[in-house]
């Protein structure tokens, strides 16, 4: 929702008041051993943040076959897992971006995204855009990669996944990433994630003037009435 520049081997963001908090979860990422996250290297004097650039392949939209692998769809889950674990339990203060939500378990990438993760072939390895991170419970963003990655948006199941296909992709990415929680419990948390967003890309359509935001509302709520059982 900014303009983002790569320079050699690093990116240079627009910054907010939240930039000093993502500055400490970044660096926090990769004294635990973290891999594929960036690397904050400071502000410029035109109060930009300085990010170092992750190497590899980030997809768009129309995605690639690659994009829908197994590999992807549970490495994918393997590095959030990764994520979730490096801050469980550590006092990250704010200010952020996003709501702090309860039960705060994580910190929540709060958009960990088929468009946001970086590939080596089918395998993720990296993600970026840290910008809207907060802390939360794990499943808020186990349930939006599901959402995204197996997939349950209306979108993307133009790709081809049947009922049982996506079925069983989500219990494997529930596998992959380690939880203990349930398909259902997934879809209830993900109902509870399109509505909130949905509300967010209407403010946010407003406030940067980028009608096409408040199109993206729609079909989140859309998709949230239409959720598949389980």
């Amino acid at each position: 929702m900014g303009d983002v520049v790569r320079e050699g081997d690093t990116v240079i963001r627009p910054s907010g008041e939240w930039t000093p908090a993502v500055h400490h979860l970044l660096s926090h990422l990769n004294a635990a051993g973290v891999y594929g996250v960036p690397k904050p290297l400071g502000i410029t004097e035109d109060r930009r943040e300085v990010l170092s650039f992750v190497e590899g392949m980030v997809p768009t939209y129309p995605m690639p076959g690659w994009a829908w692998a197994e590999t992807a769809l549970e490495s994918s889950a393997r590095l959030l897992r990764q994520v979730h674990d490096a801050t469980a339990g550590v006092d990250l203060q704010g200010p952020w971006r996003s709501p702090v939500r309860e039960p705060v378990e994580v910190v929540c990438h709060n958009d960990f995204a088929i468009c946001n993760l970086v590939f080596d072939g089918e395998a993720v390895v990296g993600v970026i855009d840290w910008d809207f991170a907060s802390p939360g419970p794990r499943l808020w963003d186990i349930a939006y990669l599901a959402y995204r990655i197996v997939p349950l948006s209306s979108g993307d199941r133009r790709d081809g996944f049947t009922d049982e296909e996506r079925d069983r992709r989500l219990e494997r990415l529930l596998d992959a990433y380690g939880c203990d929680a349930k398909p259902r419990d997934v879809i209830t948390v993900l109902h509870e994630r399109l509505l909130a967003l949905a509300a967010f890309s209407d403010d946010m359509a407003e406030r940067l003037g980028k009608p096409e935001l408040g199109e993206h509302a729609s079909l989140y709520r859309h998709d949230a009435a239409h959720l598949p059982a389980t």
